[in-house]
């Protein structure tokens, strides 16, 4: 039996007062580079980014954060309080759709490869199906299905420490994907179980890189 893990309640934080009292106040510039709107800076980090992760909450109060990601500037900027973000093929499990209807509240966490700053969005959502907005989205003249439409409600830039800390950009930390096992064999190993064969393992896998090929828009 796994070892069971008790937490002391004498130890909980349980309100934002003891939370605070446990840090030290606010720098003003923190609170100050906090802008409802998109300015110079923070539209070039949108035109260089091609990764971004949403975060959304589903009626039930679960939280989900999804990764998108696309060529650089694949969001589009509408006007200083309005981001687009295409909707590419994936799952079809719409969980962050899904949640947009029911809750329109997202965060946005913008990043670029070599950057350790990153860039923070917060509004509210909507799903558009405009086929003339869509047709701007096209790659390869494949359009999304839908897009997302964001109202800016706080934009800001996010230090480094935790890019820092984690050394994500450092090739010397990088890991083999080889140690572990592959994404459709964990899937397998998770579902209906794992192909006996090794050579049907490669086979699957060969299998779903032709999908991402063929499926990618």
């Amino acid at each position: 039996m796994a070892p069971q893990t008790h937490l002391k309640p004498e130890y909980l934080v349980e309100t934002e007062e003891d939370l605070r009292a446990l840090f030290p106040e606010t720098h003003a510039i923190a609170i100050a580079k906090c802008l409802d709107h998109l300015d110079e800076h923070s539209k070039e980090f949108v035109a260089r980014s091609p990764f971004l992760c949403i975060g959304t909450q589903s009626p039930e109060g679960l939280a989900d954060v999804s990764p998108r990601g696309d060529p650089c500037g694949f969001v589009q900027i509408l006007d200083d309080k309005t981001l687009i973000i295409p909707d590419r093929p994936g799952n079809n499990r719409l969980d962050t759709q899904a949640n947009i209807l029911a809750n329109p509240s997202v965060g946005l966490l913008f990043m670029v490869p070599g950057f350790d700053d990153t860039m923070r969005v917060n509004g509210t959502a909507k799903i558009t199906r405009d086929p003339e907005l869509l047709a701007t989205m096209a790659v390869n003249g494949r359009l999304p299905a839908t897009a997302i439409v964001v109202s800016i409600e706080e934009v800001f830039i996010h230090c480094a420490k935790a890019f820092r800390r984690s050394k994500l950009w450092d090739p010397s930390q990088h890991q083999d994907r080889s140690k572990m096992p592959s994404l459709i064999n964990i899937v397998l190993d998770q579902t209906t179980g794992v192909p006996d064969s090794p050579e049907d393992i490669k086979k699957l896998d060969a299998d779903l890189e032709n999908s991402y090929r063929q499926t990618m828009y």
